[in-house]
């Protein structure tokens, strides 16, 4: 990893925007004197710089020492996050809440506790509106700390109304605490398996979800408690393969925004997380229709509030509209039509490569990757393929770079590169192997292809035909179906045998609306 990957202040920089530069810009001729120039120009110096380089940043300011980069790194760095907060403050409702509780903080240390009450009063209302049940717990606290230890003459049954509050945020702080850790977990064993490949990865999802899933009330629960709750069983049901189940509970997601409009402006990009998991379920399900309503309705949304987007979320809605577009071409077989999406893509994941994650820009290029192999261009699939073969993340999405080795191998058996094929098969099936990821799917594949690299068209014709029965039996098993979820394998072999282009056989499926397998 680079040293421009490693510094903090560099990536800071790096992730402004031209009116975030000239607001501290701004800041600084209006807050500073002549002696502090030496930040305002490691700033500048570092804005121009593509990749963070000490020595020659220590080149370009002479006046500054190696002794006191550290120093100087650290005060920039501060006035940033400084400058940054005031600007956020009327785009970010939660920092304004925060702020109300610091000048409650403030007069409460003067002495002026009704003040600081009265404060506390209205914050809390807010927080109440946000469902901020974090900031809402701090605030009782505090009134109740106030309470506690002076007399401010407040109503004679305030202590009472404090502990009620009290106990039922207790109670909701603890279930969004284990239900937001049991979401977190889902999430993570999805990234680690992928799906459930066979009974015993199935026993272990249920038995660890089950002990781990908190008794929740039928009734009363606040919006994150019922937010994390549906997030479980989404990451659940989607692991198990189990995609009307997976719908369900997204839509119950997206509803609670019905449900809350508010929280729509204030957790944007949970909102925009929401509909891509309602989009990915209509994709399983093969709901075209609903995906491409879907789908619309997050477009309109992420331009409506593109203005008031901030990095995080910015990066989310490039990923998740993309994502959504990509498939979309999937589902109708019009391949050749979505490789117009690449180039923005690219460019896309340029503008934000500090902060999209490397597991997005795997799914982004195995996409691409299936974009070019479905419309008949193996040489650009393989350079995608590539991508994804050299990116060192470990076991990172190990189903995702099974497959993309298995296509890289098929993409090559097209080209007719037979004795790289030849070559290759055995470092993948070690890699599968080593994974412990070698479907019965994937072992047919690899088989076919070290028995009929070689073999004549006539004969060909009869192998594609066989591998096809094979797989169509294969598919019966649930469990063998996830690698239909990665690679369209059958409507491969299907435009072998009838000697047509792949989008040409989903193009025809998708209009008859023929299951793919």
């Amino acid at each position: 990893m680079s040293n421009s990957q490693n510094d903090a202040l560099f990536i800071l920089i790096k992730t402004l925007t031209k009116a975030e530069k000239r607001n501290f810009q701004l800041a600084f001729n209006r807050d500073n004197t002549k002696e502090d120039v030496l930040f305002i120009q490691l700033f500048q110096t570092l804005d121009k710089l593509k990749e963070y380089d000490e020595a020659e940043v220590l080149k370009r300011i002479p006046d500054l020492k190696k002794q006191q980069l550290s120093n100087v790194k650290a005060h920039l760095y501060k006035h940033l996050l400084t400058t940054l907060r005031l600007l956020y403050k009327t785009k970010d409702p939660l920092i304004e809440l925060r702020e109300q509780l610091d000048y409650a903080r403030v007069l409460y240390n003067k002495g002026l506790y009704n003040q600081s009450l009265k404060i506390l009063a209205k914050a809390k209302v807010s927080a109440r509106e946000q469902e901020e049940v974090m900031l809402y717990f701090e605030i009782v606290e505090f009134e109740k700390l106030i309470e506690t230890r002076h007399i401010t003459r407040s109503l004679d049954n305030r202590a009472d109304e404090l502990s009620d509050e009290s106990r039922i945020i207790n109670e909701q702080l603890n279930n969004v605490s284990k239900l937001s850790t049991l979401a977190l977990r889902m999430y993570g064993m999805y990234l680690k398996l992928g799906h459930a490949r066979d009974m015993k990865d199935v026993h272990m999802l249920k038995s660890f979800f089950d002990s781990n899933l908190p008794v929740v009330p039928s009734q009363g629960m606040s919006f994150y408690e019922r937010v994390y709750l549906y997030q479980a069983y989404c990451w659940y049901y989607y692991i198990l393969q189990d995609f009307l189940m997976y719908y369900r509970y997204t839509q119950k997601w997206v509803d609670l925004f019905t449900e809350y409009p508010a929280l729509k402006d204030t957790d944007v990009d949970l909102y925009i997380k929401a509909l891509h998991n309602l989009l990915t379920a209509h994709f399983h399900t093969m709901n075209h229709d609903r995906f491409i309503e879907v789908l619309g309705v997050m477009e309109k949304f992420i331009i409506e509030k593109e203005e008031s987007l901030n990095e995080n979320t910015r990066t989310s809605a490039f990923v998740y509209l993309y994502t959504g577009k990509i498939n979309s071409h999937f589902l109708d077989g019009t391949f050749t039509e979505g490789l117009s999406l690449v180039a923005e893509v690219e460019e896309k994941i340029s503008e934000h490569q500090l902060t999209v994650d490397q597991h997005r820009v795997l799914v982004f290029y195995y996409k691409i990757a299936c974009l070019y192999f479905g419309s008949g261009d193996n040489d650009n699939a393989i350079v995608y393929l590539n991508k994804i073969i050299q990116l060192r993340i470990g076991n990172l999405r190990a189903d995702i770079q099974c497959f993309a080795r298995i296509l890289h191998l098929i993409a090559h058996y097209e080209l007719e590169n037979y004795s790289l094929v030849e070559y290759l098969i055995k470092s993948v099936y070690h890699f599968i192997a080593k994974h412990k990821d070698l479907s019965l799917v994937l072992e047919e594949i690899l088989k076919f292809l070290r028995k009929n690299m070689y073999a004549n068209p006539k004969a060909l014709r009869t192998a594609f035909k066989d591998l096809k029965g094979k797989l169509e039996q294969i598919a019966k098993n649930p469990f063998e179906r996830r690698s239909y979820l990665y690679l369209d394998i059958v409507s491969w072999l299907e435009s072998k045998i009838e000697g047509i282009p792949v989008q040409t056989v989903i193009r025809k499926k998708f209009i008859a609306k023929v299951p793919r397998i």
